[in-house]
C-alpha cells in the first residue's frame, strides 16, 4: 500500500516570502531598529534589549508621512526627545512612551507634529516638564502619571491642563516639595506662580490713510510674562517695542489694504500665555481701481471695482447729465471683500439711444474718484454700420441704487416709440397666423369626409351582397 504525504504548497510559501519581504523593505525603509516592529503606518518598541536610545529615524523623510501611531514601552535608555526626532512623522496622531528613563522633552520636539492628538509619557523619570511643546497642539489627552515631579512653578501648566480638560479616567498626580513631602498636583500652590493676562489701550482701533498710530499691551503675571505682537500680513510700516509694560506697537504711514487686520498682543511665562487682539479699521477715499466697457451676458454690462471706506455711495452720469437709475437701467454690486466692492451697471435691452460716454462717481466722507467709459450697443438703424434691432418701449423711474441715491428727474433718459414698421409686421403676422388656421382647418374636414365616406362604401357592399343571396 502506497502512503501518500502531502506536501507543502509552492503558492503559501511564496505568499509567506513576499510578506517577509515587504515587512522587511519597510523595516529597512525606515530604519527599523532591532528591538522594534515597523509598518507603514505604526512603530512599536517593547523589546528591552538591545533597547534603543533615540526615536528611529526614516532614510527619506517622505517614508515617515504614513506614520500615524509610536508606541515605545520598557526602554530604560531613551533619555530625551530632542529636536526634530519626532518631527519626520508629520502624520503622527498617537505617541506613547511608557515605563523609560525618559527625563527631558525639548521645546521644539513636536514642532512639525501639528496632527498630534493623544500623547502618553506615564511612567518615566520627568521631573519636569515645559509648556512650550504642547502649546500649538490641540490634544484630547495627555497623560502624566507615575512621574516623580517636583513641585515647582514650571510644572503649574499642567495643573491648568487638568482643570480644563475632562477625561475618562482621572489621573493620580503629584509632586514633591522641597521638604520631600508627596503632594497632590491639583493641590499644589507656588508663590508668585499665575497665568498671565493682556489689556489693550483699544480693542477697535480706527485710523485715516497716511496717519499713524500707536497701541499699548498692559500685561501681568508671575513670573513676569514675555510679550510678543501678532501683526501678521500687516502692510505698512510699524515698529514695536516689549522690553516696557506696557509694551507699545507704532503702525506709521497706516495703508488701505490693511483695513480689517487683526492685531494681537501675546503675554506667555511658564504657566501659560494669553492673548488679546484688536481690529484695524482704516478709513480712504473712494478709488474706482477697475472699470471696463459693457459686455453682453444676461444683460448688458459695465463692469466695474471700487474701495473705500466708510462705502462709498455711487453715481453715474451718461453724457455728463445725472443718469435716473430704474428697472431697466440699474447697479448691482455681486461681491464684497472687506472695503472692495465688484458690481456692474447693468443695462436691459440698451439700443442705440444708449450708446455714449458713462461715468461713474464714488464718493464718501474722505474724498471722491471718478472714470469714464464709452459704450455702444448697437448702430443708428439705417446707416448700415451693424445689425439693427427694435428697441423696447422704456420709461425710467429714479430709484435709489444699492449704494446711494439717483437725483434729478430733469436728465432721465428714455427710449423712442415703437415704429411704423413693428405695426406692419405685426399685421403681417396676423395674416399669416389666419391662413394656417384655415388650411388646418379644411385638412381636417378633409379627413373626417374620406373616413366616413369609406364606411359607407363598404356598408353599401355588405347590404347588395346580402340582397342577391336573398333572391
Amino acid at each position: 500500500m502506497v502512503s501518500w504525504r502531502r506536501r507543502p504548497r509552492p503558492g503559501l510559501a511564496r505568499l509567506w516570502c513576499l510578506c517577509c519581504l515587504v515587512l522587511g523593505c519597510w523595516r529597512g525603509a525606515l530604519g527599523c531598529p532591532a528591538s522594534c516592529n515597523c509598518s507603514s503606518w505604526r512603530i512599536w518598541c517593547t523589546e528591552s534589549s538591545p533597547g534603543i536610545a533615540s526615536f528611529p529615524v526614516p532614510q527619506r523623510s517622505a517614508e515617515g508621512d504614513n506614520v500615524t501611531e509610536i508606541y515605545i514601552a520598557n526602554q530604560e535608555n531613551l533619555k530625551s526627545i530632542n529636536d526634530n526626532e519626532v518631527g519626520y512623522y508629520v502624520g503622527l496622531k498617537n505617541l506613547t512612551v511608557v515605563d523609560s528613563g525618559l527625563r527631558f522633552v525639548s521645546r521644539q520636539a513636536f514642532v512639525k507634529n501639528v496632527n498630534l492628538q493623544y500623547i502618553n509619557l506615564s511612567r518615566n523619570n520627568l521631573s519636569s516638564l515645559s509648556k512650550k511643546p504642547f502649546h500649538h497642539l490641540g490634544l484630547s489627552d495627555l497623560i502624566l502619571v507615575d512621574n516623580p515631579f517636583k513641585c515647582s512653578c514650571e510644572i503649574m501648566w499642567i495643573k491648568k491642563f487638568q482643570e480644563t480638560k475632562s477625561y475618562t479616567e482621572t489621573q493620580d498626580l503629584y509632586c514633591t516639595d522641597e521638604n520631600n513631602k508627596r503632594t497632590a498636583l491639583l493641590d499644589m500652590k507656588v508663590p508668585n506662580c499665575d497665568l498671565p493676562s493682556a489689556n489693550l489701550s483699544n480693542y477697535n482701533i480706527t485710523v485715516v490713510e497716511g496717519k499713524s498710530i500707536t497701541l499699548y499691551c498692559d500685561t501681568t503675571g508671575g513670573p513676569p510674562p514675555n510679550v510678543s505682537w501678532v501683526v501678521t500680513n500687516l502692510v505698512s510700516n510699524h515698529e514695536s517695542d516689549t522690553n516696557k509694560n506696557p509694551a507699545s506697537l507704532t503702525i506709521k504711514n497706516v495703508s488701505s489694504m490693511d483695513s480689517g487686520l487683526s492685531i494681537s498682543c501675546v503675554a506667555e511665562n511658564i504657566v501659560g500665555e494669553y492673548q488679546a487682539s484688536a481690529e484695524l479699521t482704516v478709513f480712504f477715499a473712494p478709488n474706482i481701481t477697475f472699470i471696463e466697457s459693457p459686455t453682453p451676458d444676461h444683460h448688458w454690462c459695465i463692469p466695474f471695482t471700487v474701495k473705500g471706506n466708510p462705502k462709498p455711495t455711487l453715481q453715474w452720469f451718461y453724457e455728463g447729465a445725472v443718469l435716473n437709475e430704474s428697472e431697466y437701467i440699474c447697479t448691482k454690486i455681486h461681491v464684497i471683500n472687506q472695503s472692495e466692492y465688484h458690481g456692474c451697471l447693468q443695462l436691459d435691452n440698451p439700443t442705440h439711444l444708449n450708446n455714449g460716454a458713462y461715468t461713474l462717481l464714488a464718493k464718501n466722507d474722505y474724498g471722491e474718484d471718478e472714470k469714464r467709459v464709452d459704450a455702444h450697443f448697437m448702430s443708428v438703424p439705417g446707416d448700415g454700420s451693424g445689425p439693427i434691432l427694435d428697441p423696447d418701449v422704456y420709461e425710467y423711474e429714479t430709484t435709489p441704487n444699492d449704494l446711494g441715491d439717483a437725483t434729478n428727474n430733469s436728465n432721465q433718459i428714455t427710449s423712442t416709440d415703437v415704429s411704423n414698421k413693428e405695426n406692419e409686421d405685426s399685421i403681417t403676422v396676423y395674416v399669416v397666423v389666419g391662413i394656417a388656421a384655415l388650411v388646418c382647418t379644411g385638412l381636417v374636414i378633409t379627413l373626417i369626409i374620406l373616413k366616413f365616406g369609406r364606411h359607407s362604401k363598404f356598408g353599401m357592399k355588405v347590404c347588395t351582397h346580402y340582397c342577391l343571396s336573398c333572391h
